[in-house]
């Protein structure tokens, strides 16, 4: 199975998005072209990908994962936008996290660090929390300015974060399916 651990995300920070990428879509007009949209209820903020795991190993990430967390919830703010990677051509045009991002590096570092216990590789470069806004398909060091000058420069979106979910992701040519797996809540 393919799998990820994400922060939850309300509906209204996902209405939030979609109203953002129209907005940058218009003012990109023709420009957006080799853009491909994630669909906002494709988004999520991801905290540590897994990637494959053979089915027997499955269970005990399961278990894992589903474990409460001695971390207090707290409030994330999205705001400004960035390009991955951060130089050349860009590949990501992202949404980034103002207020909490401390908060969800500090609860990417709990689940990555049960990941790890279990044997599973994870990403070993720094962990820098965002949505993904859009993915190009091809693009040029130039595509990264003409994006980022359009990107949101306050706050687009709040949300609460009180937990932290394991999604089974299924890729097939008409999008991703994510199924829950296991939640883990903030209980500090």
């Amino acid at each position: 199975m393919r799998l990820f651990v994400a922060a939850d995300l309300p509906d209204a920070v996902r209405d939030a998005l979609a109203a953002e990428q129209a907005r940058i879509k218009a003012a990109l007009g023709s420009s957006d072209a080799s853009l491909k949209w994630v669909k906002p209820e494709h988004a999520h903020l991801t905290l540590v990908f897994i990637g494959n795991v053979e089915d027997a190993r499955v269970p005990a990430v399961v278990e894992a994962i589903a474990a409460d967390i001695a971390l207090p919830a707290f409030d994330a703010t999205f705001e400004g936008g960035g390009a991955f990677p951060p130089r050349g051509a860009p590949r990501v045009l992202w949404i980034g996290v103002g207020t909490g991002a401390r908060d969800l590096v500090e609860l990417q570092r709990v689940i990555a660090s049960r990941v790890a216990a279990l044997g599973l590789p994870i990403e070993d470069r720094a962990f820098h929390p965002h949505l993904t806004l859009a993915r190009w398909r091809e693009s040029r060091p130039a595509d990264r300015s003409r994006a980022l000058a359009v990107a949101a420069q306050g706050v687009v979106a709040r949300a609460h974060v009180d937990g932290a979910t394991l999604f089974q992701s299924r890729l097939s040519p008409s999008g991703p399916a994510y199924t829950a797996l296991a939640h883990a809540n903030l209980t500090a």
